[in-house]
């Protein structure tokens, strides 16, 4: 875990230093007014001569030489004016006071003039010098009050001779009758040194303290943790997973249940000579729950579970994914008994020299640590592994051996039952309508795994919030199932009336063709508003999960995909380009009814080329051809004569029933969707007849 910011060593300093700056401002501000020199020297000299009382005016009169610098009024006694100077501390040796003074003549001579008026405060104040002494201190003066506070000061570079001469140039008056000059040697100012020298080389020794010796005392740490285990741990709370969250998978929680009774009770077990196997690995498809079912036997034994991913061994340096796979076996060691889960082990348990780098290359190097791991720690270590992975065909041998992960559960895509059960999960603590029942769903649902189920049930909850209703509705579900299916509905899609007509036709075909044919699926939907980039679309739904497929069946669902070319074809005499993914996907299927499942009449029992594929995936990586160009033109004639077979019987069953084929038109382009009970109403009369020859 990260520290927090405030408890870092580096905040606290940086705070310190702050404060320092602040306090250093602040002594520096406290100190006297800085003036200019000539600034310095007015301020010095006298700012009157005479203080004149105008007894008979009531008036106080501030006089330099004959000019009035501010008068006042005042009505008082002689007694009083003496009071008032003393009061103030006004010196008379420099300020000559006059009680007895005729003022009518500045009165007659307009000198009182209303703007030099001021009150007895300021008048008293003005009065009296501002400073009392001039105290040079080095290359500062210092004018200093007789409370020896410092009011204001200067710069001056000289002697004392220099600064007496240039003040009595200046008419300062010094000595007994004026400012005294007071000389002091020099000091340091230690506040200008602290902000500008101290303040500077604290800043420039954090910032290099935490640049460097943090960051290569960092550096070192990370080299040493470089090679530990991102191993994931659920130890302060065991997983709170059970077998009750897992559905959909009983015969996998049966192939686990002796783990969890040996991580539960290794006596047991131990007494008996018996031993459990060390590794398991989940082996399915994507979204079937291996990661859930590994967290859920932690979590009935209640014991430690680490997790990890494969990808997290691998490195850019030779020999960390090593470090990290013993690390992590050690750590299990001590907390043992414990369950390890290593996700997507595929990525680093790839079969040896398949790829470049030969013996050393990083890859290989991990999974040879986790071979001798796996096979090295001792019988009484009660530590399980668990792997999963979708890719069981490329993984090493010697990884699954006996010993190492010697048993292989495979976790498929669940039946209806199962995925009855996983809707039941998922949909606790959601509030469903009454009428919903999820068995519907479960059979509309074929080929979905686990995730799919659980992102189904959370659309399902997200439509019936955004049309503002307060429980899912089954409306909701299927509505959610489509578009887990076929991608969300593109209303805002313009489409011409031309074309919805075709594609209304188009989409009929397929239907009715369905109908009538005996061994294909029920329609359960049409719709002809568009998914993603298809226009329209026919949903079956079978009645049963099928895992074995019949000549029959795949004639007739030939047919089926061929249905609405064919419609195109009757109704508007021209084909369009509609039809191009129900051609692909017939001609894929009519390929491997010729050379995979041995269904050809003319080729007889018998498959054509050998080919790769990704287990649990689906898909073809490659194709060995053995067999000759004459078989090839062989297999090639047989696909069109099966293609062309189903395309005659789908004409001819749309050429019987075109009447019916243009009221499921009109229904669906008037309604854009037709449910099973609106197709049944449609369809009434109507019922499966053999498939036409």
């Amino acid at each position: 875990m990260h520290a927090k910011w405030w408890r870092s060593g580096f905040f606290y300093l940086l705070l310190l230093v702050v404060i320092v700056a602040l306090v250093f401002v602040a002594m520096a501000r406290e100190g006297p007014e800085p003036l200019s020199l000539a600034e310095f020297v007015d301020q010095a000299k006298k700012q009157v001569n005479t203080i004149a009382y105008w007894q008979e005016g009531e008036t106080l009169i501030g006089l330099k030489g004959d000019e009035v610098t501010h008068w006042a009024e005042y009505s008082k006694t002689t007694d009083d004016f003496n009071g008032l100077l003393q009061e103030y501390r006004i010196n008379e040796n420099v300020v000559q006071a006059e009680p007895d003074f005729d003022g009518s003549e500045l009165e007659h001579a307009g000198k009182l003039k209303a703007q030099n008026k001021v009150g007895l405060g300021e008048f008293m104040l003005n009065a009296k010098r501002q400073i009392d002494i001039i105290r040079q201190r080095g290359n500062t003066l210092e004018g200093v009050r007789t409370d020896g506070t410092i009011a204001i000061e200067t710069a001056f570079e000289g002697s004392t001779y220099e600064l007496r001469d240039y003040l009595e140039k200046e008419g300062v008056i010094l000595g007994t009758e004026g400012i005294k000059l007071d000389v002091k040697p020099g000091s340091f100012d230690w506040a200008t040194i602290a902000l500008t020298v101290i303040l500077p080389i604290m800043l420039l020794g954090a910032l290099f303290y935490f640049l460097f010796f943090r960051a290569a005392r960092g550096a070192g740490t990370q080299a040493f943790n470089f090679s530990k285990s991102r191993a994931r741990l659920s130890l302060d709370h065991r997983p709170d997973v059970t077998f009750a969250d897992v559905a959909g998978a009983d015969e996998a929680k049966e192939e686990v249940q002796e783990i969890v009774e040996f991580l539960r009770s290794p006596q047991k077990f131990q007494t008996l000579g018996g031993r459990v196997p060390r590794g398991v690995l989940l082996v399915g498809p994507p979204g079937t729950g291996k990661t859930l079912l590994a967290k859920a036997t932690a979590g009935e034994a209640g014991v430690p579970f680490y997790s990890i991913s494969g990808s997290e061994f691998v490195e850019m340096f030779v020999g960390v994914g090593a470090a990290r796979v013993r690390d992590l076996f050690e750590q299990a060691k001590r907390n043992a008994p414990c369950l390890i889960f290593i996700d997507e082990i595929d990525a680093v348990g790839r079969h040896r020299g398949a790829g470049l780098g030969g013996g050393h290359d990083e890859r290989e190097q991990t999974l040879n640590q986790i071979l001798a791991e796996m096979d090295g720690f001792d019988t009484s270590a009660n530590i399980i592994v668990m792997a999963a992975t979708n890719r069981p065909d490329i993984l090493d041998p010697a990884l699954l051996r006996p010993g190492r992960f010697d048993r292989h559960i495979v976790i498929d895509l669940p039946d209806i039952r199962g995925r009855r059960a996983i809707l039941e999960v998922h949909a606790k603590g959601k509030p469903l309508a009454k009428e919903v029942d999820l068995e519907t769903i479960a059979k509309q649902t074929p080929g979905f795994s686990g995730a799919d189920l659980a992102n189904l049930i959370n659309e399902a909850a997200i439509l019936a919030a955004r049309r503002g209703r307060k429980d899912i509705t089954l409306k909701e579900l299927e509505d959610a199932a489509d578009r887990t299916m076929a991608g969300p509905e593109r209303k805002s899609r313009v489409i011409s009336p031309k074309e919805k007509e075709i594609t209304a036709y188009h989409e009929s075909g397929h239907a009715l063709t369905a109908r009538i044919l005996p061994n294909a699926d029920p329609v359960h939907k049409i719709s002809i508003v568009p998914r993603r980039m298809i226009g329209g679309w026919t949903r079956l739904l079978p009645a049963e999960d099928r895992y074995l497929w019949t000549k029959s069946q795949f004639h007739d669902g030939l047919a089926v995909l061929l249905g609405g070319r064919v419609a195109e074809e009757i109704i508007f005499g021209d084909i369009t380009t509609g039809a191009q993914n129900d051609l692909e996907q017939a001609t894929k299927l009519a390929r491997k009814m010729v050379t995979e499942y041995g269904m050809s009449d003319k080729l007889g029992p018998r498959i054509f080329g050998q080919r790769q594929e990704l287990v649990f995936l689906g898909r073809e990586i490659s194709e060995q051809r053995d067999y000759g160009d004459k078989i090839a033109d062989e297999i090639d004639a047989e696909v069109h004569d099966i293609i062309q077979r189903a395309y005659k019987s789908a004409k001819k069953i749309l050429s019987a029933n075109k009447e019916k084929l243009k009221q499921l038109a009109e229904a669906l382009i008037d309604r854009e969707t037709l449910d099973e009970p609106e197709l049944e109403r449609i369809f009434e009369g109507l019922s499966p007849q053999p498939t036409p020859s």
